[in-house]
């Protein structure tokens, strides 16, 4: 549960599909950290019975803007190729501890909102990813070795930004609760000027939603 349209879209969808939901955030050194908050109010939005947040520095590593001293892009436009943004190994990090967590719980259905097709070249958000990720998890903890192994279900992965808006608009989502700015301002509002503000925007002029976002002084509005 980063905080995000797409992972407030996924517990939708995992509560629709009857699932008792237990919420993971990530406090990784992430510039964007207001995210957590979102977080926080999305879960319990939509009822989530749990919202756990675990604290891995990946700024000990670096190598993104979002965990860097690396200036975020702006201009709005969505660029070709792997991003400044791309976090090393970040979704390969948090589904292991999404798994380890599973498996200390009894649980066997993790639920990410990865999408490959609004995706900003992301390569941990592919449906290849996901498939070997599973397999090593159950090659490599003791539920999967005694066959209580994992389902990591990706209900976004196929869908547009519109598609996901419009889904988590029927499952009653308020996306008003959510942050997807990667270089907000000090009071949490968006830039309007990043990729993820970029791809935000044209999804909700796609899906014909009202798009709730509270950009920050001078930042880039529609």
């Amino acid at each position: 549960m980063s905080g995000g349209l797409d992972s407030a879209t996924a517990l939708a969808c995992a509560r629709e599909a009857g699932f008792t939901c237990c919420c993971l955030s990530f406090d990784y050194g992430q510039r964007h950290r207001f995210e957590l908050d979102a977080a926080a109010r999305v879960a319990a939005q939509l009822g989530a019975d749990e919202h756990r947040v675990v604290s891995i520095d990946l700024r000990a590593i670096g190598g993104s803007a979002l965990t860097d001293d690396i200036p975020v892009p702006k201009g709005g436009e969505i660029a070709s190729g792997i991003p400044a943004t791309y976090v090393p190994a970040r979704n390969l990090v948090f589904l292991s501890v999404a798994a380890g967590c599973a498996e200390v719980v009894g649980a066997q259905d993790i639920f990410i909102g990865v999408n490959a097709v609004d995706y900003s070249g992301y390569p941990d958000c592919r449906p290849e990813f996901i498939a070997a990720f599973v397999a090593a998890a159950n090659a490599g903890t003791r539920a999967g070795v005694e066959g209580r192994g994992f389902r990591v279900h990706t209900p976004l992965i196929a869908m547009s930004k519109a598609e996901i808006i419009r889904t988590g608009a029927r499952l009653g989502v308020d996306y008003s609760l959510t942050q997807s700015c990667y270089d907000p301002d000090e009071r949490g509002r968006a830039c309007g000027a990043c990729a993820s503000c970029a791809i935000r925007r044209r999804g909700f002029e796609e899906a014909g939603v009202e798009d709730p976002t509270v950009y920050g002084r001078g930042a880039r509005r529609p």
